[in-house]
């Protein structure tokens, strides 16, 4: 006979406890979609199809194609450029060349930035989605003071970030995204931290074809035809930035209640 008491309850599971296992994998789904995607792309070749070399081979004849549809060329250019940015694939540089010989420097530039801030927030949105908690719950000491400076200035740091030319493009779009950075923040400051580096691209490629008769002849690289005038004009915008930040922090940091002067009373 079996020993086990008739009234007591019988044990039953939490559902959640089988949830949670689930909802964490899920969370990593849209980064793995981009992974996929990216694996995807270089297994059907297309480092080398889209390449300087390519672009400067059917320049002419994009260009016609471009001419006869311009709407949905430009429509085009922008998925494709928003693509290109949300699974990290290393060709933002030629598509913005591209797209200033090819729209003009204003057009190529325009679309640019538009390509590009909507797929820096998509590889944003999937790395926070995966790991946007990691951070706040392991970190401490000076890395949480940093993340917390950081989310008090965030604007103004990927602000400075966007206009330095030195740093990689995907970090910075993946960078916010373990430091709890607002969404709204993020994109305007992707927007418009990008604009000067999209123009400067865009308007060496609507000047392609005098910017190759001065690279003279040899491999031709995307070096040998960015002048250092413009990089000069890079570094000269980020300087920029830097100051008004470095004044920002100084300027709030004399503001501190207790900081001001105690000023003294006449006799």
């Amino acid at each position: 006979m079996s020993s086990r008491d008739p009234l007591a309850q019988p044990e039953t599971t939490d559902p959640a406890d089988g949830a949670r296992p689930r909802a964490a994998i899920w969370r990593f789904a849209p980064l793995a979609i981009i992974v996929a995607a990216l694996l995807v792309a270089y297994a059907a070749g297309l480092h080398r199809q889209i390449s300087l070399h390519a672009f400067l081979d059917s320049r002419e004849s994009l260009r016609s194609l471009v001419m006869d549809h311009l709407f949905v060329a430009s429509a085009g250019f922008v998925a494709g450029y928003a693509i290109l940015v949300a699974v990290a694939f290393p060709a933002a540089a030629i598509f913005t060349v591209a797209g200033g010989f090819l729209f003009g420097w204003l057009l190529g530039g325009t679309l640019t930035v538009i390509g590009a801030t909507i797929g820096a927030t998509a590889l944003f949105l999937a790395a926070r989605h995966a790991f946007g908690d990691v951070l706040r719950r392991r970190a401490g000491g000076s890395l949480a003071r940093f993340a917390e400076g950081f989310r008090d200035d965030a604007f103004a740091y990927l602000l400075v970030l966007r206009l330095t030319p030195v740093l990689p493009f995907v970090a910075v779009n993946l960078a916010p995204a373990f430091f709890d950075v607002k969404l709204r923040t993020y994109v305007a400051s992707t927007f418009l931290g990008i604009i000067p580096g999209s123009m400067v691209y865009a308007f060496l490629g609507s000047g392609i074809n005098q910017a190759l008769a001065k690279a003279g002849k040899g491999e031709i690289t995307l070096a040998k035809l960015v002048t250092m005038d413009m990089t000069y004009a890079l570094i000269g915008l980020c300087a920029l930035a830097v100051l008004g930040l470095v004044l920002k922090k100084t300027y709030l940091r004399n503001r501190r209640p207790g900081t001001e002067p105690i000023e003294t009373q006449g006799d």
